[in-house]
């Protein structure tokens, strides 16, 4: 039986991340409760097999662990820029303490990086290849800069150290164990129309993303931390909407009163975002499944009963 350190354990992607690897591993899950919540962890907390540790990775700790999928730290806009000294600290410092252990345990380490490396992109869709497009004044760097950072970290310790390290260049993904009040575009917009209040859509509603199932997302994380791949690879759904498309899908499958309300776009918000897949589909055989109305469908679902 491995053992898996999950940190940002109780987040929307780790505590997706548990709930696929809890069965036949044993997992410590760290959370410093900022922006996870101990609801998404709650069904295994009297497992032989779970440990959770509320702790902040910016301090260090001594633990033990085989493999490590590092997932602390916010990452919808509301939450990151609310302490972006914090934020930038989190995948900097933090990530500089949990390589140290893994490299003394010789433990696997996999980084969620993120979309956001690449900025406001002018190359589309984003190859690996592609160096970005960020801003260091931006509001938004402390995410962006800390996880280009923290990328710059574990290609070193791989060179330096031969660390067996591994890096998902995460793109916008949802569904169950988001909060309520997360800030990005589906979680809010699914909240929304069943209130029934008016959906809020920045800008004129055309920039796109593409948006990836947290079920698919979480086989990709898995299938890298099993390859033999010490590389960024993008981690995505290649499928490409329009913000003004999602919502009102939304509104038609909540059969919401809701009525779309325009906001000014919020600063240095990129205008387009969608991955090239095509490195995970050849090194990883990993693609997709959930189309986006399947996906939505669960999501609303899980929204439904958690707001009753």
């Amino acid at each position: 039986m491995k053992k898996i350190l999950i940190t940002g354990g109780a987040g929307f992607l780790g505590s997706n991340l548990t709930e696929k690897l809890i069965e036949n591993n044993f997992i410590i899950s760290i959370d410093n409760l900022s922006s996870g919540s101990i609801q998404n962890v709650k069904p295994y907390l009297n497992r032989p097999n779970f440990q959770f540790i509320e702790h902040d990775i910016i301090q260090p700790i001594d633990i033990e662990f085989d493999e490590i999928y590092n997932m602390a730290c916010p990452a919808s806009p509301v939450l990151y820029q609310k302490n972006p000294i914090q934020t930038i600290k989190t995948s900097i410092i933090g990530t500089l303490n949990l390589i140290e252990i893994a490299r003394k345990n010789n433990a696997k380490f996999l980084q969620a990086s993120t979309s956001e490396i690449y900025g406001d992109p002018v190359e589309h869709p984003q190859k690996e290849t592609y160096r970005g497009n960020v801003d260091t004044k931006s509001i938004r760097s402390c995410y962006d800069e800390g996880k280009r950072a923290s990328e710059t970290i574990l290609f070193d310790y791989n060179r330096i150290y031969g660390v067996d390290t591994k890096i998902a260049r995460i793109f916008n993904t949802y569904g169950k164990n988001m909060l309520k009040d997360d800030g990005r575009v589906i979680s809010n917009f699914t909240v929304q129309a069943l209130l029934n209040k008016d959906i809020t859509v920045y800008g004129n509603g055309f920039q796109t993303r593409s948006f990836c199932y947290v079920d698919d997302l979480i086989k990709g994380l898995i299938k890298l931390m099993e390859s033999n791949i010490n590389d960024a690879v993008n981690l995505g759904n290649n499928e490409e909407h329009t913000i003004l498309d999602i919502a009102n899908i939304v509104i038609k499958k909540t059969n919401s009163k809701s009525k779309i309300v325009y906001k000014n776009l919020p600063c240095d918000d990129p205008k387009k975002r969608k991955p090239d897949i095509s490195k995970a589909k050849k090194l990883l055989n990993w693609t997709p499944e959930t189309n986006l109305e399947v996906g939505l469908d669960k999501t609303i679902e899980y929204f439904r009963e958690i707001l009753k």
